[in-house]
């Protein structure tokens, strides 16, 4: 079992109350406060636990969100997730429950593609075990855990679908195939399979499974002892969970997948049937090189050397020649925060905004695209990562998707870390320096999507004044936390940095002193009452870090 995820399948909830909001639609240019638009600012409360129950799933919005996926289909925006609730609300209700929008603001519960586990993983298990000389374990016996689906519209036969692969972890040991909650039997936990099935009818959750995909291997061969469980060595070199899907401009079909162990393997399917091209055979080898050549090569690696490192769910998308790679570091609860490569090939190397490889995996890779914070006047998120990267249907602009945990403890809650409430918020595509225009990397808003109307041009007289300024850098378990920067009338910084700053509004960046940071309007989700402000966000090559800011009122 992957122990990072323990804290999603064992939570006991008490509930706590939940604040209100109010609406505040002025344009921030608008000195008088005057300007109303026809648009309203989201009132749900992040601390959704008083209507966590399953009765009021209808009313729940963003809440319950953990490793979510998106895509457009017949109008919508549907979005489905691992199967993580706040008191396991949604335990016993069928899985990989969803969501679908309009707006990416306004979301409908929708349910999930089946009830309980497809026949063809038992089936597939006990095959495996009876290949490796062990015996089957009991259909009744065998434990289940449902996670991280990633969901794509693609064309088959000339007929718009939804195709989603999703992730079925056996939860019990390999020697005797007790489940995991017995006594450690001297080996590791069982192998992840991946499953596809495929829709045309998403709102009624109307789902055909077509079953096996691929699951977690092995170069070790059959050697799967572990000599105590501090033993965090790897039986699986792939770990079967956290796929993601792309079409490749060519055609061709790649799923990309893994999480904690080895790295990340990149599989060819085949286009129509969405199963793998090329045969598999079985889930183990005698070396990493024999299992590489069938279960497909390792395109990235967080620490070449390392058997348990801490990463996982990648996300890819194509833009502009690049492919670029989104991948979640560290554990879940507080630290999760996440970081993008690219490369011109699907099969890499992926290299970071200094030129690190992750394919080889030659260190941590930046930009941080997002990561824990806090702006005055809230509690701020942790646990942000685990993405799904999409474009909104008929635009140009792109969007990052995750769960944000509020931090422990909050209100007196001793579970408010189990909150996990959906965050969409734009992505903005920065300069690596100011020396390098075109040289654009992706990173996300410091405030969540809003849908705030575009009200012209942003001068730079609109600007001047105190903002909150987050240098968003990596701190382990740490919330980056903002502190006062004023950008003054005659072009000078003051506060948290010193120095110039300059405005370009025709390509809304900003120039803070070497750092080019881009400006948006966003709605201030900390204010009370919410309220429409500017913000920023950029990074630079050299700065291992990524700037995040909003205006104060």
């Amino acid at each position: 079992m992957n122990l990072k995820y323990f804290l999603i399948l064992s939570l006991t909830i008490t509930a706590i109350s939940m604040a209100g909001c109010n609406n505040d639609h002025t344009d921030p240019d608008d000195d008088d406060n005057d300007t109303i638009d026809a648009f309203t600012i989201p009132a749900y409360a992040d601390d959704y636990s008083s209507i966590a129950s399953w009765s009021d799933r209808n009313i729940w919005n963003l809440a319950n969100v953990h490793d979510p996926s998106v895509a457009f289909y017949d109008g919508y925006y549907y979005m489905y997730g691992t199967d993580a609730s706040y008191g396991n609300a949604a335990e016993g209700h069928g899985h990989f429950q969803g969501k679908r929008s309009t707006d990416l603001v306004n979301w409908q519960w929708v349910g999930g593609p089946f009830y309980e586990a497809p026949s063809w993983v038992a089936d597939s298990l006990n095959a495996i075990r009876s290949r490796m000389g062990l015996d089957a374990i009991a259909r009744e016996n065998i434990v289940y855990g449902y996670w991280a689906p990633v969901v794509r519209r693609v064309n088959v036969g000339g007929q718009e679908i939804l195709r989603m692969y999703y992730c079925i972890v056996i939860q019990n040991y390999i020697k005797t195939g007790n489940p995991i909650s017995a006594s450690f039997d001297g080996s590791w936990s069982e192998r992840a399979f991946i499953g596809m099935c495929e829709s045309t009818d998403p709102a009624g959750a109307v789902w055909t499974d077509k079953g096996y995909i691929t699951c977690s291997s092995s170069d070790r061969g059959l050697d799967y002892t572990r000599a105590s469980t501090n033993d965090w060595s790897a039986y699986f070199y792939y770990n079967a969970i956290d796929p993601t899907y792309i079409v490749a401009p060519e055609g061709k079909h790649y799923l990309i997948y893994g999480s904690w162990h080895s790295g990340f393997a990149l599989l060819q399917l085949n286009a129509a049937t969405g199963k793998p091209l090329n045969t598999q055979g079985n889930p183990w080898a005698n070396s990493a090189g024999e299992l590489t050549a069938r279960y497909g090569p390792r395109i990235g690696t967080r620490t070449a050397s390392s058997r348990w490192q801490a990463s996982e769910a990648p996300e890819i998308i194509f833009k502009d020649g690049y492919y670029y790679l989104f991948m979640a570091y560290d554990p879940l609860d507080i630290p999760y925060n996440t970081r993008v490569v690219r490369s011109t090939n699907i099969e890499g190397p992926y290299l970071d905004i200094t030129g690190r490889s992750f394919t080889s995996g030659s260190g941590d890779c930046y930009p941080i695209v997002i990561h824990p914070y806090k702006f005055n006047l809230s509690y701020g998120w942790v646990g942000i990562s685990h993405c799904c990267i999409f474009r909104k249907e008929n635009t140009n602009e792109w969007f990052y998707m995750s769960q944000g945990r509020l931090p422990e403890n909050v209100g007196g809650n001793p579970y408010s870390n189990a909150i996990m409430m959906g965050h969409v918020r734009r992505i903005v595509w920065c300069p690596a320096s100011a020396g390098e225009p075109d040289n654009l990397w992706p990173v996300a808003l410091p405030e969540r999507y809003a849908a705030v109307p575009d009200w012209g041009t942003i001068t730079r007289d609109s600007l001047v004044g105190t903002w909150e300024h987050i240098n968003l850098s990596y701190n382990y378990r740490v919330q980056n936390t903002a502190t006062a920067l004023t950008l003054n009338a005659d072009g000078t910084l003051s506060g948290a940095l010193t120095g110039n700053w300059s405005y370009d509004p025709t390509k809304k960046q900003l120039i803070l002193g070497n750092v080019v940071v881009c400006v948006e309007r966003e709605v201030d989700w900390e204010a009370n009452p919410r309220r429409v402000t500017f913000v920023y966000a950029g990074t630079e090559r050299n700065l291992n870090a990524t700037y995040w800011g909003k205006k104060k009122k």
